[in-house]
């Protein structure tokens, strides 16, 4: 049944006979539209996080209006509202530490304005759970604009990943087999369009897990951020969202547990980033539908990985996937394992979404009987180490390092690192564990500082991969033998904070272990001796963030903005 203009939230700001109403009316006047902009219709609300600092979103400057002309052309009345960008390549210590700032401000913008409905626009790593958590939380009807990947980098005619390459790269030149003018032209052709990284990090996990869970269009989350269809995409955003407000159709009424479980099962396909654990656990918290680190691990025991992007993959890029498919065909060869009766924001179920998708490369988008991986693409390993779980990302892994056993050498802070993997006379082989700690939410906002760095000396020995531990997270486009999320963190008295240089570490990713070869009574009497670091910040967020901030194995989420803390907020007061 269609809503009536009345029952609207922005009927409370212009339609009453009132002085307040009045003075709403006479202020929008006073920008330049008329009555007839606005009465009668419902208001949209675009969240755009561009801003000059974010590479992802440069597009996002012309996108808003493509989604303005869909919301004119349904009968809305769009308003543009700007929010924290989030560029995850220059925001320090890290875009972490602001995901649920965006989240917050997301939740405020839409309950404190007139706002029916919202476009969310973002894709750069923590832009799309941000926007989701906020919007959740505050309950409107809202769709997700994925920004799309960039196009293919280029250098000397070789195809070049985002992030994969850079990392691959670097450590050729730390190794000195790489000069210092090959570097500068690769440095060139690595990002050579608007969009998010093209490689399966973070950014394309997110806006394809957002698509899956069903908050964006069909196909959306696929479409490189340069091709005409984008445009296309973000005037059916627009158009769809004025749609979705009269049938009411707010998060509440489309956010299953089925939807965040179809969510871990595309992400598993997908090969997709570590990061997804922390974000899909947060979103569906938010939602009131908690997913956990045991769901994760279960799907990744019966999902393959069927993506052959890299950096799980060994040779194609986000633009090849759309070109193969792109999502909707990804998603209907692993129909099998989803809950195809899980509705999305165009009014229809995902299974009648997908229905049909055609695969036009079975070498990108593999066979189930083919895949890049047997098993999905993340695992979660549990023991005395790591009592609420560490997660690796094996599909990206060495395969000698799935089962192994090796010393500890032990960093209490990535500057210690980063002097020590450079120095030629490092008492460290290709066997041992590098374990960095003090990294996590609570210890530094939990940067991307997971996938350590391989010391020079083993680089130039011919190391390519070796086993790294932290409570650190890693970029979505690494690789590699890593270890992180390890909760509970240093920083709060975890275990980790109680290995030394020299204990001996075992990792069996087969059966989910990991173990410090240290006895009970040993790692008690450490535990007493044990003594917190100086909090990281005594004032302003990051103080809140620090007071306020949960686990890995919880999502991150500020325990004051999940669902079940406090009685639901009112709408806002007016008078």
């Amino acid at each position: 049944m269609k809503r009536t203009y009345e029952s609207l939230r922005s009927a409370r700001w212009f339609a009453p006979d009132d002085f307040r109403s009045f003075g709403h009316r006479s202020r929008v006047l006073q920008m330049g539209y008329s009555h007839a902009d606005w009465m009668g219709k419902p208001v949209i609300a675009i969240v755009n996080t561009w801003s000059d600092a974010n590479q992802c979103h440069s597009h996002f400057k012309q996108r808003v209006d493509d989604v303005k002309r869909g919301v004119l052309q349904a009968g809305g009345f769009p308003l543009e509202l700007p929010a924290i960008s989030l560029s995850e390549s220059m925001v320090k210590p890290t875009t972490m530490l602001y995901r649920n700032f965006l989240a917050m401000e997301t939740e405020e913008l839409l309950r404190s304005h007139p706002i029916d409905g919202a476009v969310l626009m973002g894709g750069c790593d923590k832009t799309t759970p941000g926007l989701v958590m906020g919007a959740i939380s505050m309950g409107v009807p809202f769709i997700y604009l994925p920004a799309g990947p960039m196009l293919r980098g280029n250098w000397k005619g070789k195809v070049l990943g985002s992030g994969s390459d850079a990392f691959k790269y670097w450590d050729e030149r730390r190794a000195g087999r790489l000069g210092e003018q090959a570097w500068a032209e690769m440095e060139a052709g690595i990002a050579r369009s608007q969009g998010t990284c093209m490689t399966m990090g973070t950014a394309a996990t997110m806006m394809g897990i957002a698509e899956a869970v069903g908050l964006t269009l069909p196909g959306a989350s696929s479409i490189p951020a340069a091709d005409a269809n984008h445009i296309r995409m973000s005037a059916d955003c627009g158009r769809r969202i004025v749609e979705m407000v009269w049938e009411d159709l707010a998060p509440a009424r489309l956010l299953t547990r089925a939807s965040f479980e179809n969510g871990i099962a595309c992400a598993m396909a997908m090969g997709c980033s570590t990061n997804a654990v922390v974000h899909l656990i947060a979103m569906s918290r938010r939602a009131g539908h908690a997913v956990s680190l045991d769901d994760f691990d279960a799907f990744s025991r019966r999902v393959p990985v069927i993506a052959n992007i890299r950096p799980s993959g060994d040779a194609y890029l986000m633009e090849d996937f759309f070109y193969a498919g792109g999502l909707p065909a990804m998603l209907e060869r692993i129909r099998g394992h989803l809950q195809v009766d899980a509705r999305t924001v165009n009014g229809r179920t995902l299974g009648e979404n997908i229905e049909g998708a055609e695969v036009y490369n079975d070498d990108v988008i593999r066979p189930l009987a083919n895949p890049i991986y047997a098993e999905g693409a993340l695992a979660v390993l549990r023991g005395n180490l790591a009592p609420d779980g560490v997660v690796i990302k094996p599909s990206a892994c060495a395969p000698h390092l799935l089962r192994h056993s090796g010393r500890a050498l032990v960093f209490d802070d990535y500057p210690a690192l980063k002097k020590a993997v450079e120095d030629p006379e490092l008492d460290v082989t290709g066997d041992d564990i590098l374990v960095l700690r003090n990294a996590g939410p609570r210890g530094a906002g939990m940067p991307e500082w997971g996938m350590l760095p391989i010391p020079t000396k083993l680089l130039k020995q011919g190391v390519k991969d070796m086993l790294r531990l932290s409570d650190a997270r890693m970029s979505g486009t690494s690789y590699g033998g890593c270890l992180l999320h390890c909760s509970p963190e240093a920083a709060i008295g975890g275990p980790l904070a109680l290995v030394k240089t020299g204990d001996r570490i075992t990792v069996d990713v087969p059966a989910r272990r990991i173990h410090l070869e240290i006895d009970d009574e040993e790692l008690a009497r450490r535990k007493a001796l044990w003594t917190p670091p100086p909090p990281r910040y005594e004032r302003g967020y990051g103080w809140m963030f620090g007071r306020h901030i949960l686990q890995a194995n919880e999502g991150c989420d500020f325990d004051f903005l999940e669902t079940t803390f406090g009685k639901p907020v009112p709408e806002p007061d007016i008078f």
